[in-house]
């Protein structure tokens, strides 16, 4: 390795021991050894520390000559610079002061959803893990200070968000103690007894009153000035049009504009209509989409009957496609997925499901996330894209793939690059036609009905954000043009109000995703290997979308 190379790895892994020190739970969940018993600082005085380091890191990779370095060298750059710009962009949105919400991107609820999942393999991790609960009431205190300071600025989270936040705590508040999402984690045998007395003294004297005490400062101080339902983007706010471009530019690794972004959602869902109706027409017997729309959100046959039948239809689509992978890849994760339904006290304003990649040090494997809250609520047609957008062949593969990739920098493995991520995920939802993995027309039906909901993103997203669309007008535009359960159409739209930009990443990468496999096979004709495609693109890591096209048109010039 050259010395420039030398400087790339460098220069990444200072930038990903940043990023850990800003997020120390991310750390633990990773199994990164460390930073266990650290909790970050939240403060505007840190970010601010933390905003100065990550521009002086991206000036120092852009200074490094690309032509005295090899080849992965080079890539170590580009992400380096991509992923220090993006630190920069993200602190510079002021998040920290107005997403409030029971999604995991909020303080509270994300303690609540990540710290349950912490492993405690050593009494030392135990110990550290009590460290951590006991810097909670600091925490938590000055992520509302920073509440109080986006009040001052007129950055106000929305109203109705809120109170699902304060609804969460007092589901984890009322809950008995054996129900406590933070009793979770469990210690070695050696070390349970002196653990547990010590955790649940901690959690009933230290966590709790502070996690009340945050509750008063949401309900008491913050609430009572919280944007309305008319007026939930971030265009509301000062600077908002500036706030939500930094984090559309985080989200999409692109600067593509609101506008743009906005037509091309329009154009694919009117595009979808005619698949739609030819499935529909094999289904339904009607080619009408608004009736076909109908019949999938109507039909009592395609609404689950129990949380039972949807974790095992979830394993079972998983393990269908775990068996044909490897006509498709060449390189498998080394473990399978595993299947939970989502904890009951964050289900009801969780997402339909989500994935959590394996953590680096073994202890625990990747597991993929189905939401049971209300199953008769919730359809059977979209559970097998889902399954193979979150576990396989999708996040479970490219993540935990990349946590493998021993001979990269950490941050190469672990870059938050959600265009990348959440583009190879919507990929595979398609893949998985060409692999023959769906059970059959109303299966694809689902396909269809998640394409459009991702599609239906890029316009609602910028509606919202860019375009003042109300909370009202973002329901209304998916119920016309989703065929989704109005549950999970009003979860998804009070997601893109909490988590701007976001939404936008699926259809960018999976689009991108699409271009280069084109320009690829076009180019490559019959020496076209799709496994040798699919190992590249996944065999990498996290890429932002740049550097993926990139990697892909040097592997055809080879």
């Amino acid at each position: 390795m050259t010395t420039s190379s030398s400087q790339a790895d460098a220069l990444a892994d200072e930038l990903i021991r940043l990023g850990f020190d800003r997020e120390p739970i991310g750390a633990s969940l990773h199994g990164i050894p460390g930073y266990d018993a650290l909790i970050g600082d939240p403060s505007a005085a840190a970010d601010e520390t933390t905003r100065r380091q990550a521009v002086d890191i991206a000036a120092r990779a852009d200074a490094v000559d690309p032509g005295a370095v090899d080849a992965s060298g080079a890539i170590t750059l580009a992400v380096v610079s991509q992923q220090a710009r993006a630190m920069v962009d993200r602190i510079d949105s002021k998040s920290a002061e107005y997403t409030i919400t029971d999604l995991f991107v909020a303080p509270a609820s994300g303690l609540l959803t990540l710290l349950p999942m912490t492993a405690l393999p050593t009494g030392q991790h135990a110990s550290d893990y009590l460290t951590r609960l006991r810097a909670l009431p600091g925490y938590l205190a000055e992520y509302a200070n920073r509440h109080r300071e986006g009040v001052a600025a007129g950055r106000v989270p929305v109203a109705h968000l809120v109170q699902s936040a304060i609804a969460h705590l007092d589901r984890h508040l009322g809950a008995s103690a054996e129900n406590d999402a933070l009793r979770r984690p469990q210690p070695p045998a050696d070390a349970a007894e002196t653990f547990a007395a010590e955790r649940d003294r901690v959690l009933d004297e230290v966590v709790r009153p502070a996690f009340a005490e945050y509750r008063a400062v949401l309900a008491d101080e913050i609430a009572p000035h919280g944007r309305a339902d008319d007026k939930p983007g971030l265009t509301w706010l000062p600077d908002g049009d500036e706030l939500y471009a930094r984090l559309s530019r985080v989200h999409t690794t692109t600067d593509r504009s609101a506008d743009e972004l906005h037509q091309t959602g329009l154009d694919l869902i009117d595009g979808l209509f005619e698949q739609f109706a030819e499935i529909g027409s094999r289904v339904f017997a009607t080619t009408d989409v608004q009736e076909i729309y109908s019949r999938l959100r109507e039909d009592p046959a395609l609404r689950w009957s129990s949380e039972e039948e949807m974790v095992s239809a979830a394993r079972t689509a998983i393990e269908r496609a775990e068996a044909e992978a490897p006509k498709w890849f060449g390189r498998v994760p080394s473990h399978s997925c595993k299947v939970e339904p989502v904890p009951p006290a964050e289900a009801p304003g969780a997402p339909m499901a989500y994935y959590m990649p394996p953590s680096l040090d073994g202890q625990r494997a990747g597991t993929y996330f189905t939401n049971t809250y209300q199953p008769g609520e919730r359809y059977k047609h979209i559970s097998e894209a889902t399954a193979y957008h979150e576990a396989v062949p999708g996040h479970h593969f490219q993540l935990t793939i990349a946590g493998e990739l021993d001979n990269l920098p950490l941050l190469r493995r672990l870059a938050d690059v959600n265009s990348y991520v959440e583009g190879w995920g919507l990929y595979c939802e398609r893949l998985a036609d060409e692999m023959g993995l769906y059970s059959g027309d109303v299966a694809r039906l689902g396909m269809l009905a998640l394409d459009a909901t991702r599609a239906g993103r890029l316009v609602v997203d910028t509606g919202l954000h860019a375009k003042g669309w109300s909370r009202q007008q973002a329901i209304d535009f998916m119920v016309e043009n989703v065929p989704m359960p109005r549950l999970e159409i009003v979860n998804e739209v009070d997601r893109y109000i909490a988590y701007p930009g976001q939404a936008l990443s699926y259809m960018v990468g999976r689009l991108e995703i699409q271009r280069v496999r084109a320009a690829a096979e076009k180019a490559l004709g019959s020496r076209f290997d799709i496994r040798v495609f699919h190992d590249l693109v996944i065999g990498s890591g996290p890429l932002p979308l740049t550097v993926l096209d990139q990697v892909v048109t040097e592997w055809v010039t080879r």
